[in-house]
């Protein structure tokens, strides 16, 4: 079987998309414990395409610098990606192109069936559509 990063370690560089200050270091803590070599934090700012962005740029660039500190937190060396599009996965795979990632590695978010499916299920795009490899990160409610 031939790998799709050309051999490069799975955990060489790490993209690490984040929401939020919260998630941002939940979602660095989860990914420490398999000490990548690398890491990238992801923030992508949601256009609305044709209708008002979900949030103020402004306030969405804040939330961004927020979520980047947290992840610093735990990654201190940890470089930052910002992103702006109307569709969060190819957003993200995008960014792992551009940052020469060798896998995404994310958490996720849960929520019930319905919020899954008007969003798209992120997590399921993540996973099919996938042109490098995806690392689903252990979620929130696992205690160690």
């Amino acid at each position: 079987m031939t790998s799709s990063n050309d051999g490069q370690d799975l955990l060489g560089h790490v993209l690490l998309p984040v929401a939020h200050e919260d998630d941002a270091l939940a979602t660095a803590r989860a990914l420490e414990p398999y000490d990548p070599e690398r890491v990238t934090a992801l923030h992508v700012v949601e256009k609305g395409g044709g209708v008002p962005d979900k949030t103020p740029v402004e306030q969405s660039e804040e939330l961004a610098d927020e979520s980047y500190a947290a992840v610093r937190t735990v990654f201190p060396d940890a470089d930052d990606h910002t992103a702006y599009a109307r569709d969060v996965v190819e957003a993200i795979f995008d960014a792992a192109d551009e940052v020469g990632a060798s896998a995404v590695a994310y958490r996720s978010r849960g929520g019930n069936r319905l919020m899954q499916f008007l969003s798209g299920d992120v997590s399921l795009r993540l996973v099919t559509d996938a042109p490098l490899p995806v690392v689903a990160l252990p979620g929130a409610d696992r205690e160690d």
